[in-house]
């Protein structure tokens, strides 16, 4: 069989460890890990009591229990397994209850690399795999050898993009690296957290020069509340880079815990660029995003996009995110009674801004909208004033335009839904994003036949 144009010559034969055709465990360390820890909290919470019945009994027990632990720990291990079944991910899991899990992938809404600092020091991570169906439907195997949840999360992705488990990792884009000292800068230029550096050191200056132990009490949730939000997100954020992929959006960030997130093509429903007051003198903004599979805590954890950029890179990153976009000149409509609020639509995006204080511009696309309401309380009602509130899945973006007239709201709602239309009609079909390129691809040559097209999915960046 000829090869495809764009696509060179045909895959080697799989090698004995494919990834693809492979049944794979956790690191051989979860098992000491595992009996270790049992261990210790055993002879910590239990060991003092039998103390009293003498030292042997101690170790009799703490010797019990790790030999308990062992004989559970590692039939555990060994029939917990996971591997790639065409184009499923399969899961066992349990000793004494069996569970077994498969897992379509073209379900698949992000794939992420996790390591903790313990994980980093043995050389293991944890791959989270985010579908859609809820809260509960997110696949989490921990304490994997690095490499092979390198390899997973290339072949997962491959699966998912409608491509064969031996395609190469695709390649990437640079797209931006975040200097910590932006970052620090950012973090503390801030209102409530310069208010917060202000009165700790007041009350740290009470202490020294009126001797008062009481102010200790106003400086410990002030410290928290430093260590939370000015110390956590700095932690977090430390060495963030982004770049762009046939694949999606990948980003890799933390000090502590590293992380390597993959967004892929059309998982992210929504966007917000939100600039605090100073920022805006700095010229900065943070990019949050509503991504698809993402529930519950997990959806704040992975909302930023760009925790810090220039307003011109965010820009840019929403219109790579939703291609064939321009945020930045939709045509925008001033609240009348509000002149910070402004909301507008195009063919290809729904736009709000609001805010004086913070600024917040929300952007949806028209295809992502699940459903539009015209609201209006009573007392707006009496003054012929209405609300759209466009609906997208749960997460940080909530975007309306507010406070409009009756026709201009109605207006608002009548566009929004013919733009929907028109948008969903092309962008409709399969969710393999690398097959769907190719149906593209060939529709544009059947429409233009005297014009060579060569294109192939791991190269070409969808984002």
């Amino acid at each position: 069989m000829p090869a495809r144009p764009g696509w060179g010559p045909p895959l080697p034969p799989p090698p004995k460890d494919d990834i693809t055709t492979g049944v794979f465990r956790a690191h051989w360390m979860i098992i000491p890990l595992q009996i270790i820890a049992v261990t210790l909290v055993f002879v910590a919470l239990i060991g003092p009591i039998l103390v009293m019945f003498g030292f042997a009994w101690v170790l009799f027990m703490a010797l019990a229990v790790l030999f308990g632990s062992f004989a559970y720990a590692l039939p555990s291990w060994w029939y917990g397994t996971f591997g790639l079944r065409e184009d499923h991910l399969v899961v066992h899991t349990g000793l004494v209850l069996r569970s077994a899990r498969e897992i379509p992938l073209s379900r698949l809404q992000a794939v992420d690399v996790v390591q903790p600092l313990l994980m980093q020091v043995f050389g293991m991570a944890e791959l989270r795999v985010e579908l859609a169906g809820g809260d509960g439907s997110a696949i989490r195997l921990r304490c994997l050898p690095r490499g092979l949840a390198e390899r997973m999360r290339v072949a997962v992705l491959a699966h998912a993009a409608g491509l064969p488990g031996r395609a190469p990792e695709a390649p990437e884009w640079p797209f931006y690296r975040l200097p910590f000292p932006l970052l620090l800068g950012a973090l503390t230029f801030r209102v409530p957290i310069l208010v917060s550096f202000i009165l700790l050191l007041m009350l740290a200056t009470a202490f020294v020069v009126f001797l008062e132990p009481g102010v200790l009490g106003a400086v410990v949730p002030l410290a928290l509340g430093l260590l939370r939000y000015y110390w956590g997100p700095l932690a977090r954020y430390t060495d963030f880079y982004a770049s762009l992929s046939s694949d999606g959006l990948r980003l890799r960030y933390g000090m502590f815990q590293r992380r390597m997130q993959t967004v892929p093509p059309g998982r992210v429903q929504a966007v917000r660029i939100v600039e605090p007051m100073l920022w805006r003198a700095l010229g900065v903004a943070r990019v949050e995003a509503t991504v698809a599979g993402y529930a519950g805590a997990r959806q704040g954890d992975s909302a930023d996009l760009l925790p810090v950029a220039p307003r011109s890179k965010a820009f840019t990153l929403v219109n790579e995110v939703f291609p064939g976009s321009e945020a930045a000149v939709v045509p925008l409509v001033a609240d009348r009674t509000r002149s910070a609020d402004a909301a507008g639509v195009d063919e290809r995006l729904f736009v709000s801004v609001r805010g004086v204080f913070c600024r917040v511009t929300e952007i949806v696309p028209v295809e992502r909208v699940q459903t539009l309401r015209l609201s209006s309380g009573p007392i707006a009602r009496l003054r012929g004033r209405v609300t759209v509130d466009v609906d997208t899945p749960p997460g940080p973006v909530s975007a309306r335009a507010t406070d409009r007239g009756a026709v201009e709201g109605r207006r608002f709602l009548d566009d929004l839904a013919e733009a929907g239309r028109r948008a969903r009609v092309p962008s409709a079909g399969t969710e393999r994003w690398a097959t769907r390129a190719t149906m593209h691809a060939e529709s544009g040559q059947r429409e233009h036949p005297g014009e060579d097209a060569e294109i192939s999915p791991r190269d070409t960046p969808e984002m």
